[in-house]
């Protein structure tokens, strides 16, 4: 029942249906070399058969458990042969120039050295290779084959395919059961489907076991039901393979549903693993390790168990030893998780990457060289001191902070965790604090001027305003919520050189060049950036003693959302600052000149159009008043509220660019800009002269633009 042609091929139609690639190049004989990757059953010997049916080629086949370096240098010297001419053809003279296609099954048989042999002569065309294998091509085939030829992977056959073939089986005249009265019920042809696995051959073994074995009733009719079926496949051969991708796909199924908690799967793929013929001693080993790995200190204990299942593996044996290799699998799928122990790689990359650092004195051996080199000088005998601990340097001096460990919540390490969070605070407090505050100290004036040249004076004024105004204290956790990115934080790093500054961030690439800044300033410790807005902050409940704003939410369409998200982030008794412009209160361009040389209706529609700017109920930036803050800072919890308003004086220079900006800018959120709204009243002529009047009336002139600004403090 192989398939002859194409036409009869059952299934892989993600690689031979109407229009994909092999199939055009089957059926225009232009197959290249390619590699057919499945498992068994799947159609690859059939599909090179069909080829070879199809190809103008002479077809050659070998199997790789047959065939040797002398079976292939003979297939490539008749290759060349004939693609010479030189072949042997008729009785009229030898045969024209003729193409070679070797199929060679079971191609990952071949040793490295048989692969070789057969490479230069793919590569110089004197045959075109076709190779079969159930093994990943790219771990069992060199990398030279692979890359010379398209590898196409075909899939196991679903029941629907595994239903036809046996359907074309028993409808075949001439090559099946169709010259016999044959009958299976829907649920035996069901059974050899799903017991199949999605191979081919072994559903017409069993079938053709089953009509041959099952005498025929009075009728000549032969019944396959669900009981015949059941005798002639009798159970599942598992695909496994102990070098193969199956054992380390298996393995890796097993691993990752304990990894994931799943006692359900973990059992499964366990039973599959031992009734497949597993070594027992690698289940338990990858136990073993699994309860260091991935459980770790969130349950000390589950090393204890995997050992002692190790242990029961070589005391017991198969098959009793599945109670103690089931018991270890649930009791590491169900205990909690960490794999904190990979702090021993991080230590060990570290050593690779800086090399063996010299120990410091106070830990080296006092008793030979303490005299001499003052070794061991200077260590604190920790039992000497309460709770038989003290703050010391046990890192060299480079590695000094490094942290290798980092303890999970879950689990006995939870209590771990806060054992160790706590000395570690106390060993940072005391080793670090002086020379963070140098650190700080160090780069005040020169950070000083490049925050005047990225953001301007006027605004590095209004932020130490703002962090005055605070108080902040030198260990303060602040968040600034980023109007200008890193602004506050970098006023709030000086004040607070102990603390932990956030600063939000609205995007990737902002946030990457705050943390290059910070990593270039060596306070990357201390100052970090979160992607996010005031309405969605990524840190946790209670994270900060002040949250600090300027021009932060005016802005925003969803000011109530962000007070409660800032309500969220402060401890109880946490400061919040903002200080926010009150646009709608600020002075109207038309104010700045007399309109009245452009005509009284112009001059009215001018003067209407920018109070339907700034009065604009569609523009959050305009709708924010005191009022506003104050309902929203008492519905959020926050208490203790001073509101106040303040005016800022401000002088600009009105020049053409400042003018130009002024007309063209496009409002956050998408909305028109002044010109554009000004073009729904006016007409373009009357837009330049409006221009026009404005440049000859302000430019060169200094304008007095004062900014009313809302000023709030609140504690949580």
């Amino acid at each position: 029942m192989r398939p002859r042609t194409l036409d009869e091929f059952v299934g892989q139609e993600q690689i031979l249906g109407p229009g994909k690639l092999l199939r055009r190049a089957i059926e225009a004989d232009r197959v290249g070399s390619i590699i057919l990757w499945g498992p068994p059953g799947s159609g690859k010997t059939t599909l090179a058969r069909v080829i070879a049916g199809v190809t103008r080629s002479h077809f050659e086949v070998l199997n790789a458990v047959l065939a040797g370096v002398k079976e292939i240098r003979e297939v490539v010297a008749a290759a060349r042969e004939r693609l010479e001419g030189r072949s042997a053809g008729s009785a009229s003279g030898p045969s024209p120039p003729r193409r070679t296609t070797l199929f060679v099954d079971e191609v990952h048989r071949f040793n490295k050295a048989q692969q070789d042999a057969l490479l230069p002569h793919v590569e110089n065309g004197t045959i075109t290779f076709i190779g079969a294998t159930t093994e990943n091509p790219y771990f069992e085939v060199i990398k030279a084959l692979v890359s010379r030829s398209r590898i196409f992977q075909l899939e196991p056959l679903t029941n629907e395919h595994l239903r036809e073939v046996a359907r074309r089986a028993l409808a075949d005249p001439e090559r099946g059961y169709g010259g016999r009265k044959v009958r299976i019920e829907p649920s035996a042809l069901d059974h050899l489907c799903d017991v199949a696995q999605g191979d081919a051959r072994n559903v017409l073994n069993a079938l053709e076991l089953a009509v041959e074995t099952t005498a025929a009733g009075l009728d000549g009719t032969i019944a396959v039901d669900e009981r015949v079926a059941e005798e002639s496949i009798q159970r599942r051969a598992l695909l496994y393979d102990k070098d193969g991708d199956a054992h380390y796909d298996t393995i890796s199924a097993f691993i990752k549903s304990l990894r994931g908690s799943d006692p359900d799967a973990a059992l499964y793929w366990l039973a599959r693993m031992v009734r497949a013929g597993e070594d027992a001693r690698f289940i338990a080993r990858r136990l073993v390790i699994f309860a260091s790995e991935d459980v770790g200190m969130a349950d000390p204990q589950a090393l204890s168990v995997a050992a002692a299942a190790a242990q029961a593996v070589e005391f017991v044996g198969l098959p009793e030893c599945q109670w103690n290799l089931a018991h270890a699998a649930i009791y590491l799928a169900t205990a909690p998780k960490s794999n904190s122990a990979i702090g021993y790689f991080e230590a060990l990359q570290s050593l690779e990457k800086s090399g063996a650092t010299e120990v410091p004195d106070p830990l080296k051996d006092p008793s030979r060289d303490r005299e001499g080199l003052g070794h061991g000088e200077g260590y604190k005998y920790p039992h000497a001191f309460r709770e038989h601990w003290v703050a010391q340097q046990y890192l060299p001096g480079a590695l000094q902070g490094a942290v290798f460990y980092h303890p999970g919540d879950l689990g006995f390490e939870s209590a771990v965790k806060d054992r160790v969070d706590k000395l570690r605070g106390l060993q940072t407090s005391g080793i670090e604090r002086e020379a963070r505050l140098e650190e700080v100290a160090g780069g005040k004036a020169r950070r000083r001027r490049a925050q005047i040249e990225e953001f301007g004076e006027a605004r590095v004024r209004r932020r130490d305003r703002l962090i005055e105004k605070a108080g902040l204290p030198v260990d303060a956790a602040v968040l600034d919520l980023g109007e200008s990115p890193g602004l506050i934080a970098w006023g709030a790093l000086d004040r607070s050189p102990l603390g932990k500054i956030s600063a939000l961030v609205g995007d990737a690439a902002a946030a990457r060049k705050l943390r290059e800044r910070s990593a270039a300033e060596r306070v990357d410790r201390i100052l970090e950036a979160i992607e996010g807005f005031p309405e969605r902050i990524s840190a946790s409940d209670g994270a900060f003693d002040f949250v600090l704003g300027l021009g932060a939410l005016h802005g925003r369409e969803v000011r109530k959302t962000a007070l409660g998200e800032i309500h969220r982030v402060l401890r109880p008794g946490g400061t919040m600052i903002l200080h926010e412009p009150l646009l709608a209160e600020g002075r109207r361009l038309c104010d700045e000149t007399d309109l009245r040389p452009l005509g009284e209706d112009l001059a009215r529609r001018i003067r209407e159009v920018e109070e339907e700017i700034f009065r604009d109920a569609g523009d959050p930036r305009m709708t924010l008043t005191p009022e506003e803050l104050t309902l929203h800072l008492t519905r959020a919890g926050f208490h203790e509220l001073k509101v106040e308003r303040t005016i800022e004086p401000t002088k600009r220079a009105a020049t053409a660019e400042t003018l130009a900006r002024w007309f063209s800018q496009r409002r956050e959120g998408g909305r028109a800009s002044y010109e554009e709204r000004l073009l729904e009243r006016i007409s373009p002529d009357e837009l330049a002269a409006y221009r026009k009047h404005l440049e000859t009336e302000l430019r060169g002139r200094t304008l007095a633009r004062p900014t009313v600004w809302v000023v709030c403090s609140a504690l949580r």
